[in-house]
């Protein structure tokens, strides 16, 4: 059975310099999360701790209420129940593609082995390739025989480690939305570690974003992008530009582009000065609107332009556009705003005018 993660207020140090401060976050059964960051982090070290491979400091790591690791306590990493899948596959060139599957069965009944083995071949869409060897896979492929073989034994929890840096963008896209529907299908609780923000909103129900050794948020992807709790959070996700704004005695916040209503009470007094974030897609091209802006740089990206846009008082923001409204730099565009999450932070004074 899938296993409740629980990582409960750990810290880690290596030769006496702190690598995770106070970290805590629980992972429901069958749930897929992910630990979110940019190198250094700590993202990496959680899920040795996780696994095994390093002592905590403090804290504890549980599955199902059961401590794994504490201080002056650790559980082996064999005696876990806990799958490893690696960057870089680490898949026995000397063992066909079944041969590697089958490595962690071998205490299996022969025919319950090969049931097994022929199961996870199809499910990773590779039924006619279990008697190849790795060298003869893609890189993609080789990606599924390893994840193929972590879930092999049916582990209570399967740890990714940067599963999908190895490959192209493209691969990457289409397989972390495999993986996610093999995990699913095996019902299997799952931690991911990455610094890809699309593969961590691609395959998981839940994402950590961490800085310094310590976690900013912890929340759905919906909600990180939407309703950042952090100004780093709002700043490492998506793109974006803060704009100047002011908030009114109403509750309304004004910016150059008019006032807006958030969608819930902002924390600081009337007068008080915001920086409010804008989002590509909060900025809507509208050729009637009587607010212009001036194309300063476009991107084209096939179904659509990102457009660089500068307003009149000087301030910059991206909109996202249908590619069959081709404009020109220099030019000067309608927009509006379309902002059902307003997203606002105390006057950053770098951004200040």
């Amino acid at each position: 059975m899938p296993a409740r993660l629980d990582f409960t207020d750990v810290s880690h140090a290596y030769e006496r310099t702190p690598v995770l401060q106070g970290v805590s976050f629980h992972v429901e059964p069958g749930m897929i999360a992910c630990l979110l960051g940019a190198s250094g982090c700590g993202k990496t070290t959680v899920l040795r701790c996780i696994a095994g491979f390093e002592p905590v400091l403090g804290g504890t790591v549980a599955l199902d209420q059961v401590v794994m690791s504490a201080q002056g306590f650790t559980v082996a990493p064999e005696k876990r129940r806990i799958g490893v899948v690696f960057q870089d596959y680490a898949l026995f060139p000397h063992l066909t593609v079944a041969g590697n599957i089958a490595f962690g069965l071998r205490e299996m009944p022969p025919a319950e082995r090969e049931a097994r083995v022929a199961e996870l071949l199809d499910m990773i869409g590779l039924a006619d390739r279990g008697t190849k060897y790795p060298q003869e896979l893609s890189g993609g492929q080789q990606q599924r025989v390893a994840l193929a073989r972590a879930l092999a034994p049916r582990p209570q929890l399967l740890l990714l480690d940067e599963p999908f840096s190895n490959l192209d963008v493209e691969m990457r896209e289409r397989l972390s939305l495999e993986v996610r529907d093999i995990l699913k299908r095996e019902h299997t609780t799952a931690v991911l570690v990455t610094h890809d923000q699309n593969e961590a909103f691609n395959i998981a129900d839940m994402v950590g974003i961490m800085k310094d050794g310590r976690i900013e948020q912890w929340d759905t992807p919906y909600r990180l992008y939407h309703e950042p709790q952090t100004r780093y959070a709002a700043e490492f996700l998506g793109q974006g530009h803060f704009l100047p704004g002011t908030l009114l005695g109403n509750g309304r916040v004004r910016l150059e582009l008019g006032e807006f209503q958030p969608d819930s009470t902002l924390p600081w007094p009337a007068g008080a000065a915001v920086d409010v974030l804008l989002r590509p897609d909060d900025v809507l091209h509208d050729d009637a609107s009587p607010l212009q802006a001036t194309v300063l740089h476009r991107a084209f990206r096939g179904a659509q332009f990102l457009y660089t846009l500068q307003l009149p008082d000087g301030g910059q923001i991206y909109s996202l556009v249908p590619s069959h409204h081709n404009h020109a730099i220099g030019e000067k565009i309608g927009i509006r705003l379309e902002l059902d999450h307003l997203v606002a932070f105390p006057r950053n004074p770098a951004t200040a005018a």
